[in-house]
């Protein structure tokens, strides 16, 4: 509908617009909100106000000029002028009936593909080899994941980017290290506790010379691609994302092993990239190190700040990796539009990144590269969440945490369900809970990790929105019953038009996600939704005896479009819902 007014105003405007007058950014920025008080209309518009000054006339006047040339339409009932120069619209009720009956025979639910998809490479989850994946790897990976299923939804071609880190100098000390325990053992090892591995190994390093001497041998023999260190190599790889693959399957992201882009895929262009900036005079030699200066990237003195691409004993860093990364993305991926879901730590490291890559023409005018930074997980207390001792909390532990405490709630709420049935219940509940409180949060600023807020059956969580859900799937038991079916769609008071119009705005919010890459965007609509329903569910009777049939018809297709809705909002933020709870 937003569209279509937009489209009418256009037109409208055009007409207006014969000594050219207008700046086509104008046209293009034609902005249509929906109204907070219903009466004044379903839609209002100031470009009345914004013209005014180009037209030489009074914003009024612009408005009635505005009005007159406007494009009759059977879906508008009423335009009319307000305020200072505000044009309000009032949409025709039978419209609006049709408009949600055609939103529900559409499997997509009325949500459009973008007319020219991008490909647009997600760089998300992001763990370290060798490594157990920490509570902190959830807001990168979950956000990064409801992103994606959007943009993907949307028709664009996502290209999804698991940059692990699995290189660098550590290898040499982790190989040594697997060695020693595959001989001590006598046979391969199945590893499963990665904190300890790293832990032991790194002790081995500092009290066993021997073992350093051949950890450092390791480590040059790995780079220069010795057989044996990278077959070595490649099981701590395999090791560490097959443990990784099982939270990724049971947290219900799409990730998998085809997706693994580490930073070892980039390490052959290391050398090409840094002779290639330094023959271009990007880069240049200082004190035998190789460096880029960025002269609107200011150090503490004021000076221009220097970019080390190659150490002088020549080694190379995160920056080079990630130029390499940017330039891998843009030239071999065809990549449109770039997405880092990193930290807000990450934020100036990925500008100078993208600066020397812009500069080199790595990265061209057309490629929108994009920091989408998140807040730190915190503790009740405000302070980064931690385990009692202080140490880093697992993310399986906080997985396992979420399910006995989701099986104790089902306990005390006596649940009729099957054994079979709670399984799923439980895994749906605790895994929808703990993504839901992180997605539903901007995520650009800081969360308190909450346990008794995230599993609540009330207020913005998963468990009440599922549980929304549900209620209403047993209100189709209950017709079903009764023999009754849903039918054509009418709208007769305020409850049901305010459901109507939140209904049609879907379309909107999904669109939203995939411009601005918030998924609490989406997860504030279906709350609004969730609860204008049960405003309508109270207000307007739908199985109650005496209720006309052809009412009831109708009320039921607005409760089926409304799970419909809830059901495919969620799945795009990738949480389950079920038919009974």
């Amino acid at each position: 509908m937003k569209q279509l007014i937009e489209n009418l105003i256009k037109s409208s405007i055009s007409a207006l617009n014969t000594e050219g007058v207008i700046a086509p950014e104008l046209l293009n920025n034609i902005r249509v909100d929906r109204t907070k008080d219903r009466a004044h209309g379903d839609f209002a518009t100031n470009i009345a106000m914004m013209l005014s000054k180009s037209l030489k006339k009074n914003p009024r006047e612009v408005a009635q000029c505005i009005i007159d040339n406007l494009p009759a339409d059977e879906k508008i009932s009423k335009v009319e002028i307000a305020g200072p120069g505000f044009i309000n619209f009032f949409v025709n009720k039978d419209s609006t009936a049709k408009a949600l009956e055609a939103m529900s025979a559409d499997p997509r639910l009325g949500v459009t593909k973008v007319e020219n998809p991008d490909t647009i490479v997600v760089d998300y989850s992001a763990p370290n080899v060798a490594k157990e994946m920490a509570v902190h790897h959830i807001r990168s990976t979950v956000i990064g994941d409801a992103v994606v299923r959007v943009l993907e939804f949307l028709g664009n071609n996502v290209i999804r980017a698991n940059h692990i880190g699995d290189w660098g100098t550590q290898f040499g000390m982790l190989i040594a290290y697997l060695e020693k325990k595959e001989n001590e053992s006598g046979q391969g090892m199945d590893l499963s506790d990665f904190e300890a591995f790293y832990r032991e190994a790194k002790e081995c390093y500092d009290s066993d010379e021997e073992f350093a001497v051949k950890a450092r041998g390791y480590v040059v023999r790995l780079q220069g691609g010795d057989q044996y260190c990278l077959s070595m190599w490649k099981k701590l790889v395999k090791m560490t994302m097959d443990q990784n693959q099982k939270l990724y399957d049971r947290l219900d992201v799409t990730l998998s092993d085809k997706d693994i882009m580490g930073e070892s895929l980039y390490n052959d262009m290391l050398p090409v990239v840094v002779e290639d900036l330094l023959n271009r005079g990007i880069a240049v030699e200082d004190q035998g190190a190789i460096v880029v200066y960025l002269p609107q990237f200011k150090n503490k003195e004021g000076n221009p700040l220097g970019n080390i691409i190659r150490k002088n004993d020549g080694g190379y860093l995160y920056t080079t990796t990630d130029i390499a990364c940017a330039k891998y993305r843009v030239e071999k991926l065809n990549a449109d539009r770039i997405l880092y879901f990193t930290d807000s730590r990450q934020s100036q490291h990925l500008e100078t990144v993208w600066a020397i890559c812009r500069k080199a023409g790595y990265i061209g005018d057309n490629v929108s590269t994009e920091h989408c930074p998140f807040g730190m997980m915190l503790g009740k207390d405000g302070k980064p969440f931690k385990t009692r001792s202080g140490g880093t909390v697992k993310l399986r532990d906080v997985l396992d945490e979420s399910e006995s405490r989701v099986a104790d709630l089902l306990k005390e709420r006596n649940s009729t369900l099957s054994e079979e049935e709670k399984k799923v219940v439980i895994h749906n509940i605790a895994m929808g809970a703990v993504k839901y409180a992180d997605l539903c949060k901007n995520r650009t600023t800081d969360y308190i990790f909450d346990w008794d807020q995230m599993l609540s059956f009330e207020g913005n969580t998963a468990p009440y929105l599922q549980y929304a859900y549900s209620r209403i799937r047993a209100i189709f038991r209950k017709a079903a019953d009764m023999q009754v079916n849903a039918g054509s769609i009418q709208i007769t008071c305020e409850a049901e038009e305010d459901l109507a119009n939140k209904l049609l705005a879907f379309n909107d919010a999904v669109m939203s996600v995939g411009s601005k890459a918030l998924p609490n965007l989406l997860c504030n609509y279906i709350f609004e939704l969730s609860n204008l329903f049960m405003h309508f569910y109270e207000a307007c009777p739908v199985l109650k005896d005496g209720t006309e049939k052809k009412v009831m018809e109708s009320r039921l297709a607005l409760c089926d479009l409304t799970a419909k809705v809830l059901k495919l909002g969620l799945s795009l933020l990738g949480i389950n819902v079920m038919e009974q709870m």
